[in-house]
This record gives structure tokens, C-alpha cells and sequence, in this order.
């Protein structure tokens, strides 16, 4: 009888154990669920002066793909770029004027308005990009007009430091009046925060400065030069493989490299068009993205106004799967999803913002039919 009873209550243990588990387990995956339902907040820089009057926010429905609530939560002029830090706290932008500025901003207590916490010069002029470094310290500075690149520290309450890290290009390329000077248009600090890659459309180069275990920034330690003409305007890198592209804003292409995370070099590995072979008209490349899994690559084309898809290979080469359009005019910058269920198009000219499903082993992108109005839309940030 003693043996049976010890039976009975282990027994009944082993019930309740995995009864509490699956219920866990349920309780989990319902958790999740309703987390990856749940409205994200996404920012949106814009250019003012047209009906624009800084960053707006909008409310993201990552199941239904919808744009909702819009708000504006700072007034700054021309934020045509944005960038948060890791725990979406503080948000740091461009002012693209000229002479430019950068300012540096906090959220308020309930979330609803970002405050001022500083603003300096770009120390250039028409500053168009800004970039966060992973260990959230330094912030660079593109300046297109006048082509060099700031770096700046982050003081103790993440406002911008005076007296930034500063490097200036020089000469020019073959496609007037585009490239009758420098033009740094992008700045990316490597995934393991060794250095700093500037993309300059205005002399076909991207220039690899080192950043040093102090957070300082040294000189050029490498470039890659381009073919005249090609006008590099963004970089992306590959989530998990040595590897990095390069959108060409003048010759309509992307560049694949390999990156030397070591050294900071990188070389080529194949050129691609993201135009069809039968278009005539004109187009500008604009912006890039690669999915999460390394799998698809995708680049705005302005003039044709289409992403064009490519599937990416384990060597970097790029294989074509076809344009989409983007339902409006001048595809500027776009962006995935989160969760990569949807890509959002933000269109400059006919001010709008269009919303694509992707499907997850294609990568093809198919119209929701969803959009909202807005001025002058240039960047958006989850």
C-alpha cells in the first residue's frame, strides 16, 4: 500500500508538472503573439517648409500593415535623417540647411513629445545622413554639399560633444553638375566598431576611416574606388556573412564587397543594374535594405520609382527577381517592418507613404493597397 501511495503522488506531481508547463508553454506563445500584434511606433524625417514642420511618429499595425495616428513630436527644421539609440530613448537627427546642423533629442516622460537636448553645427554644409555607433557614444555626420563627415562624442547625458572628429574630401567625377565636388552622402561604423565607412557619391570612392579603442577617429586607412560615374550614395551590410552592398545613385547599380573586418578593406565582388534592360528614361538609386536572414536585398529606384528585389547568394553575387512599383513619386528612403512582413516606401515628391506585404521565400513585394499622406517624407525609423 506504501508503494502504491509513493506511486499515486508521484504520479499526480508528473500531472501537475507538465499541466503547469504546457499551460506555460501557451501562455508563451499567446504572450508572443500578442506582442508581435501589438502597434509599433515608427518616426518619420521629413523636409519643411512645404506643410512639414519636423519629425512626426505614426502608429505601425504589423499584421494589418497600416499607418494610423500621426503626430508630430518635434519641430526642427528639415530632419531629413534619423537615427534612435538601442533602447529608443534618445533620437538624433540631421538639419539639412546651410550652413547644417545636428541635433540631439530626448523623449518626455510619457513618451509623447521628444525634447530638445542640444543642437551644434554639422560643421558643412547640407548634412543628409547620421549613423550611431554600436556601443552608443559616437555619432557621424554626412555632409553632402561641403563632402566631409563629423564625429561626434555623446556627453554623459547622450547630448552632442563640441569640437568634433572632422575629415574633409576632395576632387570630383565625370557626371556634372552631381559630382563637380565631393558629396559624402553616407556614413557606416563596422558591426564590430573598428571603423567607419563614408560612401561619397561626389568621387566615386568609399573611404574606411579606423575608429580607436579610445572612441577617437583616425585617418583613412583604405578606399574603394569605384567606376567613374557611379555616383555610391548608401551601404548595407550583410547581418551574418563578411560582406557589404553599395547603392550607386548615378549609374543605377549596386556593388558587392567583401568586408576585412580586420584591416577595414573592401573589395569587389560583382556590379548589378536595379533597372529593368528595356527602361530609357532617366533614374536615380536612392536606398538600400537587406532582410534579417541575409536572404533578399532590395534598392529604390527614383525616376523609375520601383524597389528593385534581388536574392543574395552566399558568395555576394545578386541574382534579379524583378522591380515593383512604389506607387508614388521618388521613392527617397523605405524600411522593413520589424517583424519583415511588410516594407514601407516613404515617397518625397508625391508625399505619400505606401505599404508592401513580402513574402517571406520569395522576397517579392505585392501593394496593400495602404497609404498616407505626408509632407515631403524623406526617412523612417522603427
Amino acid at each position: 500500500m506504501r508503494v502504491l501511495h509513493l506511486f499515486t503522488i508521484s504520479f499526480s506531481l508528473f500531472f501537475l508538472f507538465a499541466c503547469t508547463s504546457e499551460q506555460k508553454q501557451e501562455s508563451d506563445t499567446t504572450t508572443s503573439m500578442n506582442t508581435e500584434n501589438q502597434s509599433v511606433k515608427v518616426l518619420i524625417g521629413t523636409y519643411t517648409g512645404q506643410g512639414s514642420e519636423g519629425i512626426y511618429q505614426f502608429d505601425f499595425d504589423p499584421m494589418g500593415g497600416m499607418l494610423t495616428g500621426k503626430k508630430l513630436v518635434a519641430t526642427t527644421t528639415s530632419p531629413s535623417y534619423v537615427v534612435m539609440s538601442e533602447d529608443r530613448q534618445y533620437v538624433y537627427a540631421v538639419n539639412e540647411t546651410a550652413p547644417g546642423n545636428v541635433s540631439a533629442f530626448q523623449w518626455n516622460d510619457d513618451k509623447t513629445q521628444l525634447q530638445a537636448i542640444n543642437q551644434m553645427s554639422s560643421e558643412g554644409e547640407h548634412p543628409c545622413h547620421i549613423e550611431l555607433n554600436g556601443d552608443g557614444n559616437l555619432v557621424a555626420v554626412s555632409n553632402y554639399s561641403s563632402g566631409n563627415v563629423s564625429v561626434y562624442r555623446l556627453n554623459k547625458d547622450q547630448g552632442l560633444e563640441p569640437n568634433p572628429v572632422g575629415y574633409q574630401h576632395e576632387g570630383s567625377g565625370p557626371v556634372k553638375p552631381n559630382q563637380t565636388s565631393a558629396h559624402a552622402h553616407c556614413a557606416k561604423f563596422d558591426p564590430n566598431g573598428k571603423f567607419l565607412y563614408v560612401v561619397d557619391l561626389g568621387i566615386d570612392q568609399v573611404i574606411t576611416y579606423p575608429v580607436k579603442e579610445d572612441g577617437s577617429v583616425g585617418e583613412a586607412s583604405s578606399r574603394l574606388i569605384f567606376d567613374p560615374g557611379d555616383g555610391p550614395r548608401q551601404l548595407t551590410f550583410h547581418p551574418s556573412r563578411n560582406l557589404a552592398f553599395i547603392i550607386n545613385e548615378l549609374s543605377n547599380s549596386i556593388v558587392s564587397v567583401n568586408v576585412n573586418h580586420q584591416t577595414g578593406e573592401l573589395t569587389k565582388i560583382a556590379k548589378i543594374s536595379t533597372l529593368p534592360d528595356d527602361f530609357e528614361g532617366k533614374s536615380y538609386c536612392a536606398d538600400i535594405h537587406i532582410t534579417s536572414n541575409g536572404k533578399f536585398l532590395y534598392g529604390s529606384n527614383r525616376g523609375h520609382n520601383s524597389i528593385a528585389i534581388f536574392a543574395v547568394a552566399e558568395d555576394g553575387q545578386l541574382e534579379p527577381l524583378g522591380t515593383e512599383s512604389v506607387h508614388g513619386d521618388w521613392p527617397r528612403y523605405f524600411t522593413l517592418s520589424p517583424n519583415e512582413r511588410h516594407l514601407l516606401v516613404a515617397n518625397q515628391n508625391s508625399d505619400n507613404i505606401t505599404i508592401f506585404e513580402v513574402d517571406p521565400q520569395t522576397g517579392l513585394l505585392s501593394y496593400t493597397g495602404n497609404q498616407v499622406r505626408i509632407s515631403k517624407p524623406v526617412v523612417m525609423k522603427f
